[in-house]
């Protein structure tokens, strides 16, 4: 019987810290972030830099760890904001169940691991990976109480992802990987400015204002329906010739100008609308969008 127990007990203690685990480096969002990064290291493998699973595992893992250590950073910095607000009360940090001492030390590792993997690969690679993780926990992180404008800060660290696969793939950054980084970056602005609308009341309580004009106003909707246009536009730079070696065919820039104008729809959905659900489904929409965008860029780069 106390046998029984006591292996009970270890199997429950392994669970909790496997479910803090993922709930302090956000496990959904850094996986969501790797396929941004696959799919800038499948655009940009060639018969010059060939293809290596172990530069894609290594690319995988490393980027696994630098967005857990930027969520656990995160999670610590803001410990007594999130206990304010429901949808993060019941994190490891600000609930107890994991110290801030402990939550530094799982940070401060992974950001160790995340770093020499990455710069196994190459230099470049490993000096964006911790330009991004410096962004979003000395910068960011911090104005998010300051000012509006966190959201256009973080949106660097946020872009970084897609055009660090580019960089793994290639060694390079050029045209390219601008290219790619360009893309997210605007896709940031719609995608988070529809969270911060429908978390308003939410994200309030802990003095989060991450609309552009601070309300949930006509200025918010016309500037998220302004920067999907400028991704649109982004999105279809590649179908232009003048992106070096990223390149569409014009069947897949079709593809992603339709996918465009459905984001597009939503975001003036939002404008007209103004709720919290019209918010909360442009973000979804964005979601979707982001990843089947990269997948036209893959496919289309497969098959031409």
């Amino acid at each position: 019987m106390k046998t029984a127990l006591s292996t009970t007990t270890t199997t429950f203690s392994l669970k909790s810290i496997f479910t803090d685990f993922k709930e302090i480096t956000k496990a959904g969002l850094a996986i969501s972030v790797l396929f941004s990064s696959i799919a800038g290291y499948l655009l940009g493998f060639n018969d010059n830099q060939p293809f290596q699973w172990s530069v894609l595992l290594m690319l995988c893992v490393g980027g696994y760890c630098m967005v857990g250590a930027s969520n656990a950073f995160n999670q610590v910095i803001e410990k007594d904001l999130d206990i304010l607000m429901d949808r993060t009360k019941n994190r490891p940090v600000p609930s107890g169940r994991m110290s801030s001492g402990v939550a530094l030390a799982v940070a401060g590792l992974l950001t160790v691991i995340g770093l020499v993997l990455l710069y196994m690969i190459n230099p470049k690679t490993a000096m964006f990976g911790a330009i991004s993780i410096f962004l979003y926990t000395c910068v960011y992180t911090p104005l998010k109480t300051i000012t509006s404008l966190s959201v256009f800060v973080g949106a660097f660290p946020g872009a970084i992802p897609f055009m660090l696969g580019w960089v793994a793939a290639t060694g390079d950054f050029g045209i390219e990987a601008g290219t790619l980084f360009l893309i997210q970056f605007f896709w940031q602005f719609p995608h988070f400015w529809a969270i911060g609308w429908f978390l308003y009341d939410d994200y309030a309580k802990a003095g989060f204002y991450m609309l552009p004009t601070g309300k949930q106003d006509n200025g918010t909707a016309m500037q998220v329906i302004l920067y999907t246009v400028w991704l649109i536009i982004a999105s279809l730079l590649p179908s232009l010739g003048y992106t070096g070696k990223l390149f569409v065919t014009p069947y897949a820039a079709v593809a992603v100008f339709l996918l465009g104008m459905w984001m597009l729809f939503y975001a003036i959905q939002l404008h007209k609308k103004k709720t919290a659900k019209a918010a909360r489904t442009l973000m979804l929409v964005s979601v979707s969008y982001i990843s089947l965008l990269q997948l036209v860029y893959i496919i289309d780069k497969f098959l031409r």
